[in-house]
Protein backbone atom coordinates (compact mmCIF):
# COMPACT_ATOMS: atom_id res chain seq x y z
CA UNK A 1 0.00 0.00 0.00
CA UNK A 2 1.19 3.64 -1.05
CA UNK A 3 0.35 6.69 0.48
CA UNK A 4 1.10 10.21 -1.55
CA UNK A 5 1.77 13.01 0.54
CA UNK A 6 2.63 16.56 -0.66
CA UNK A 7 5.29 18.83 1.01
CA UNK A 8 4.66 22.19 2.12
CA UNK A 9 8.15 23.19 2.00
CA UNK A 10 9.36 21.84 -1.75
CA UNK A 11 5.66 21.75 -3.00
CA UNK A 12 6.70 18.33 -4.07
CA UNK A 13 4.71 14.69 -3.92
CA UNK A 14 5.99 12.06 -2.13
CA UNK A 15 4.70 8.72 -1.37
CA UNK A 16 4.92 6.37 2.24
CA UNK A 17 5.50 2.74 1.28
CA UNK A 18 4.11 0.65 4.27
CA UNK A 19 5.71 -2.90 3.70
CA UNK A 20 3.85 -4.58 6.36
CA UNK A 21 0.71 -4.71 4.37
CA UNK A 22 2.89 -6.17 1.30
CA UNK A 23 4.23 -9.10 3.68
CA UNK A 24 0.06 -9.69 5.12
CA UNK A 25 -0.96 -10.17 1.65
CA UNK A 26 2.02 -12.43 0.43
CA UNK A 27 0.91 -14.51 3.79
CA UNK A 28 -1.74 -16.56 1.59
CA UNK A 29 0.84 -18.24 -0.36
CA UNK A 30 2.67 -19.52 2.90
CA UNK A 31 -0.90 -20.59 3.81
CA UNK A 32 -1.11 -22.65 0.99
CA UNK A 33 1.91 -24.21 1.57
CA UNK A 34 1.43 -25.50 4.92
CA UNK A 35 -2.40 -26.07 5.03
CA UNK A 36 -2.57 -27.67 1.01
CA UNK A 37 0.96 -29.00 1.10
CA UNK A 38 1.61 -26.57 -2.25
CA UNK A 39 4.91 -27.51 -3.41
CA UNK A 40 7.03 -24.34 -4.71
CA UNK A 41 6.02 -24.77 -8.37
CA UNK A 42 3.02 -25.03 -7.58
CA UNK A 43 3.03 -22.12 -5.91
CA UNK A 44 4.65 -20.26 -8.82
CA UNK A 45 2.36 -21.38 -11.13
CA UNK A 46 -0.65 -19.68 -8.83
CA UNK A 47 1.01 -16.74 -7.61
CA UNK A 48 2.94 -15.74 -10.94
CA UNK A 49 5.78 -15.46 -8.45
CA UNK A 50 9.42 -16.51 -9.21
CA UNK A 51 10.72 -19.49 -7.13
CA UNK A 52 13.13 -17.47 -5.38
CA UNK A 53 10.30 -15.17 -4.23
CA UNK A 54 8.30 -17.81 -3.00
CA UNK A 55 10.80 -19.15 -0.94
CA UNK A 56 11.84 -15.70 0.53
CA UNK A 57 7.89 -15.74 1.54
CA UNK A 58 7.67 -18.99 3.16
CA UNK A 59 11.56 -18.17 4.99
CA UNK A 60 9.58 -14.91 6.20
CA UNK A 61 6.92 -16.81 8.33
CA UNK A 62 8.86 -19.95 9.12
CA UNK A 63 11.51 -17.35 11.34
CA UNK A 64 8.51 -16.47 12.96
CA UNK A 65 6.21 -18.14 15.51
CA UNK A 66 2.54 -17.51 15.08
CA UNK A 67 0.34 -16.15 18.13
CA UNK A 68 -1.78 -19.05 19.83
CA UNK A 69 -5.51 -17.66 21.48
CA UNK A 70 -6.28 -19.99 24.22
CA UNK A 71 -8.74 -17.74 25.95
CA UNK A 72 -11.90 -20.63 25.86
CA UNK A 73 -9.36 -23.10 27.39
CA UNK A 74 -11.25 -22.80 30.98
CA UNK A 75 -14.67 -24.02 29.52
CA UNK A 76 -13.28 -27.02 27.65
CA UNK A 77 -13.95 -30.76 29.74
CA UNK A 78 -13.66 -33.34 27.76
CA UNK A 79 -10.34 -33.85 25.83
CA UNK A 80 -8.22 -36.58 23.48
CA UNK A 81 -4.55 -36.70 23.94
CA UNK A 82 -1.86 -38.56 22.13
CA UNK A 83 0.94 -38.93 19.92
CA UNK A 84 3.01 -39.94 16.87
CA UNK A 85 6.54 -40.38 15.55
CA UNK A 86 8.15 -38.72 12.47
CA UNK A 87 11.82 -37.99 13.45
CA UNK A 88 12.38 -40.99 16.36
CA UNK A 89 13.00 -40.34 19.11
CA UNK A 90 10.85 -37.37 19.29
CA UNK A 91 7.58 -37.41 18.39
CA UNK A 92 4.48 -34.82 18.28
CA UNK A 93 2.18 -34.44 20.80
CA UNK A 94 -1.59 -33.22 19.83
CA UNK A 95 -4.44 -32.03 22.81
CA UNK A 96 -7.95 -31.55 21.00
CA UNK A 97 -11.43 -30.54 22.49
CA UNK A 98 -13.39 -33.50 22.23
CA UNK A 99 -16.65 -32.28 21.38
CA UNK A 100 -15.55 -30.31 18.44
CA UNK A 101 -12.52 -31.84 17.33
CA UNK A 102 -10.46 -28.97 17.02
CA UNK A 103 -7.18 -28.92 18.14
CA UNK A 104 -6.41 -26.85 21.49
CA UNK A 105 -2.45 -27.18 21.09
CA UNK A 106 0.19 -29.40 20.27
CA UNK A 107 4.51 -29.52 20.03
CA UNK A 108 7.18 -30.94 18.06
CA UNK A 109 9.92 -32.28 19.87
CA UNK A 110 8.36 -34.01 22.57
CA UNK A 111 9.48 -37.26 23.79
CA UNK A 112 5.81 -39.42 25.21
CA UNK A 113 7.92 -41.23 27.78
CA UNK A 114 9.34 -38.75 29.32
CA UNK A 115 7.12 -37.57 32.37
CA UNK A 116 9.71 -33.95 32.57
CA UNK A 117 8.55 -33.24 28.86
CA UNK A 118 5.19 -33.46 28.99
CA UNK A 119 4.72 -31.19 32.02
CA UNK A 120 6.38 -28.73 30.34
CA UNK A 121 3.58 -29.20 27.48
CA UNK A 122 0.51 -29.31 30.07
CA UNK A 123 2.02 -26.58 32.63
CA UNK A 124 1.22 -23.59 30.12
CA UNK A 125 -2.05 -24.38 29.56
CA UNK A 126 -2.96 -25.42 33.06
CA UNK A 127 -1.28 -21.98 33.72
CA UNK A 128 -3.85 -20.32 31.19
CA UNK A 129 -6.83 -22.03 33.30
CA UNK A 130 -7.42 -25.39 31.24
CA UNK A 131 -9.19 -27.61 33.92
CA UNK A 132 -10.30 -30.45 31.98
CA UNK A 133 -12.95 -33.55 33.62
CA UNK A 134 -11.79 -36.17 31.53
CA UNK A 135 -8.73 -37.51 29.41
CA UNK A 136 -9.05 -39.83 26.66
CA UNK A 137 -5.83 -41.45 26.29
CA UNK A 138 -3.88 -44.50 24.83
CA UNK A 139 -1.99 -46.80 27.35
CA UNK A 140 1.50 -44.61 27.55
CA UNK A 141 2.03 -45.02 31.32
CA UNK A 142 3.67 -41.76 31.56
CA UNK A 143 0.98 -40.17 29.84
CA UNK A 144 -1.57 -41.24 32.23
CA UNK A 145 0.73 -40.73 35.63
CA UNK A 146 1.25 -37.22 34.39
CA UNK A 147 -2.11 -36.61 33.88
CA UNK A 148 -3.13 -37.67 36.71
CA UNK A 149 -0.43 -35.78 39.14
CA UNK A 150 -1.38 -32.32 37.98
CA UNK A 151 -4.97 -33.06 37.40
CA UNK A 152 -6.14 -35.15 40.55
CA UNK A 153 -9.21 -36.84 40.40
CA UNK A 154 -9.10 -36.33 36.49
CA UNK A 155 -11.26 -39.21 34.63
CA UNK A 156 -8.47 -41.44 32.22
CA UNK A 157 -10.73 -43.01 29.66
CA UNK A 158 -8.48 -45.58 28.07
CA UNK A 159 -8.79 -45.21 24.31
CA UNK A 160 -10.64 -48.45 23.25
CA UNK A 161 -9.24 -49.22 19.93
CA UNK A 162 -5.42 -48.52 20.68
CA UNK A 163 -6.48 -51.42 23.95
CA UNK A 164 -8.31 -53.60 20.82
CA UNK A 165 -5.80 -53.14 18.39
CA UNK A 166 -2.84 -54.07 20.82
CA UNK A 167 -4.82 -57.30 22.29
CA UNK A 168 -5.62 -58.83 18.95
CA UNK A 169 -2.16 -58.45 17.66
CA UNK A 170 -0.78 -60.31 20.24
CA UNK A 171 -3.33 -62.96 20.20
CA UNK A 172 -2.52 -63.58 16.27
CA UNK A 173 -4.86 -63.60 13.70
CA UNK A 174 -5.15 -67.01 13.24
CA UNK A 175 -4.28 -68.35 16.99
CA UNK A 176 -4.46 -72.33 17.78
CA UNK A 177 -4.29 -72.00 21.28
CA UNK A 178 -7.53 -72.28 22.99
CA UNK A 179 -7.15 -69.82 25.66
CA UNK A 180 -5.59 -67.46 22.53
CA UNK A 181 -8.76 -68.21 21.06
CA UNK A 182 -11.16 -66.92 23.50
CA UNK A 183 -9.39 -64.04 24.49
CA UNK A 184 -9.14 -62.68 21.19
CA UNK A 185 -13.16 -63.12 20.82
CA UNK A 186 -13.08 -60.91 24.13
CA UNK A 187 -10.98 -58.32 22.52
CA UNK A 188 -12.87 -58.18 19.25
CA UNK A 189 -16.02 -56.92 21.45
CA UNK A 190 -14.38 -53.97 23.19
CA UNK A 191 -15.34 -51.38 20.93
CA UNK A 192 -19.05 -52.38 20.54
CA UNK A 193 -19.90 -52.31 24.18
CA UNK A 194 -22.42 -49.28 23.93
CA UNK A 195 -24.86 -50.18 27.16
CA UNK A 196 -24.01 -50.84 30.89
CA UNK A 197 -25.34 -54.47 30.53
CA UNK A 198 -23.13 -55.57 27.50
CA UNK A 199 -20.25 -53.92 30.08
CA UNK A 200 -21.23 -56.18 33.01
CA UNK A 201 -21.35 -58.72 30.34
CA UNK A 202 -17.99 -58.33 29.21
CA UNK A 203 -16.33 -58.41 32.44
CA UNK A 204 -18.26 -61.50 34.10
CA UNK A 205 -17.22 -63.05 30.37
CA UNK A 206 -13.83 -62.10 31.15
CA UNK A 207 -13.68 -63.05 34.31
CA UNK A 208 -14.45 -66.31 33.57
CA UNK A 209 -11.76 -66.24 31.25
CA UNK A 210 -9.34 -65.74 33.97
CA UNK A 211 -10.75 -68.19 35.99
CA UNK A 212 -10.40 -70.22 33.45
CA UNK A 213 -6.93 -69.58 31.72
CA UNK A 214 -5.38 -66.39 32.90
CA UNK A 215 -4.79 -67.62 36.16
CA UNK A 216 -3.04 -70.81 35.01
CA UNK A 217 -0.88 -68.78 32.51
CA UNK A 218 0.69 -66.26 34.92
CA UNK A 219 1.22 -69.73 36.98
CA UNK A 220 3.45 -70.93 33.99
CA UNK A 221 7.26 -70.35 33.81
CA UNK A 222 7.47 -70.78 29.99
CA UNK A 223 8.86 -67.49 28.18
CA UNK A 224 8.20 -68.65 24.14
CA UNK A 225 7.54 -66.09 21.80
CA UNK A 226 3.63 -67.30 21.46
CA UNK A 227 3.03 -67.84 25.00
CA UNK A 228 4.64 -64.66 26.12
CA UNK A 229 2.28 -62.80 24.09
CA UNK A 230 -1.08 -63.91 25.29
CA UNK A 231 -0.02 -63.13 28.84
CA UNK A 232 0.78 -59.39 27.38
CA UNK A 233 -2.63 -59.42 25.69
CA UNK A 234 -4.04 -60.63 28.96
CA UNK A 235 -1.90 -58.04 30.78
CA UNK A 236 -3.59 -55.26 28.80
CA UNK A 237 -6.72 -56.48 28.93
CA UNK A 238 -7.17 -56.80 32.84
CA UNK A 239 -4.90 -53.42 33.88
CA UNK A 240 -7.34 -51.26 31.30
CA UNK A 241 -10.13 -52.80 32.29
CA UNK A 242 -10.69 -49.75 35.53
CA UNK A 243 -10.53 -47.04 33.02
CA UNK A 244 -12.26 -48.40 29.86
CA UNK A 245 -16.15 -48.01 30.24
CA UNK A 246 -15.83 -44.33 31.79
CA UNK A 247 -17.93 -43.14 28.32
CA UNK A 248 -20.91 -44.88 29.29
CA UNK A 249 -21.36 -42.89 32.58
CA UNK A 250 -20.61 -39.46 30.51
CA UNK A 251 -21.81 -39.23 26.63
CA UNK A 252 -19.25 -36.26 26.40
CA UNK A 253 -16.48 -38.67 27.21
CA UNK A 254 -14.83 -39.77 23.75
CA UNK A 255 -14.00 -43.88 23.68
CA UNK A 256 -11.59 -43.90 21.32
CA UNK A 257 -8.56 -40.82 20.32
CA UNK A 258 -9.72 -41.60 16.32
CA UNK A 259 -10.02 -37.70 15.79
CA UNK A 260 -6.36 -37.38 16.54
CA UNK A 261 -5.49 -40.50 14.19
CA UNK A 262 -7.62 -38.67 11.53
CA UNK A 263 -5.49 -35.55 12.13
CA UNK A 264 -2.04 -37.27 11.85
CA UNK A 265 -2.68 -38.69 8.78
CA UNK A 266 -3.55 -35.17 7.60
CA UNK A 267 -0.63 -33.60 9.11
CA UNK A 268 1.99 -36.77 8.01
CA UNK A 269 0.38 -36.31 4.43
CA UNK A 270 1.01 -32.47 4.12
CA UNK A 271 4.29 -32.91 5.84
CA UNK A 272 5.85 -35.36 3.17
CA UNK A 273 5.48 -32.95 0.80
CA UNK A 274 8.34 -30.84 2.71
CA UNK A 275 10.15 -33.49 3.48
CA UNK A 276 13.83 -31.22 2.60
CA UNK A 277 12.69 -29.14 5.50
CA UNK A 278 15.45 -27.96 7.79
CA UNK A 279 15.87 -29.49 11.30
CA UNK A 280 15.72 -25.68 12.57
CA UNK A 281 12.58 -24.95 10.67
CA UNK A 282 10.47 -27.77 11.76
CA UNK A 283 9.39 -26.72 15.00
CA UNK A 284 7.90 -23.19 13.79
CA UNK A 285 6.41 -25.28 10.57
CA UNK A 286 4.63 -27.32 13.12
CA UNK A 287 3.64 -24.08 14.70
CA UNK A 288 1.86 -22.70 12.03
CA UNK A 289 0.20 -26.10 10.82
CA UNK A 290 -1.41 -26.19 14.50
CA UNK A 291 -2.54 -22.48 13.99
CA UNK A 292 -3.90 -22.51 10.52
CA UNK A 293 -5.19 -26.29 10.60
CA UNK A 294 -6.90 -26.81 13.61
CA UNK A 295 -9.47 -29.29 12.68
Amino acid sequence: MRQRWLCKDCNKSFHWKITANKINKEKIWFERWVIEGYSVRQLCNQSGYSSSKIYRIIDHWLCHSPDINNDNIRNIKHVTFDGTFLHRPNSIVVLMNAQTNTLIDGKFGIRENSELQLRSFFQPIKNNGFNPKSFTLDGNPQVIRTVRNMWPGIIVQRCLVHVQRQGLMWCRRFPKRTDAKHLRELFKRVTYINTHRERDRFISDLETWEQRYGCHLVSKPERGKVFSDIKRARSILVKALPDMFHYLDDLNIPKTTNGLEGYFSRLKQNYRNHRGLKPEKRANYFKWFFVLKSK
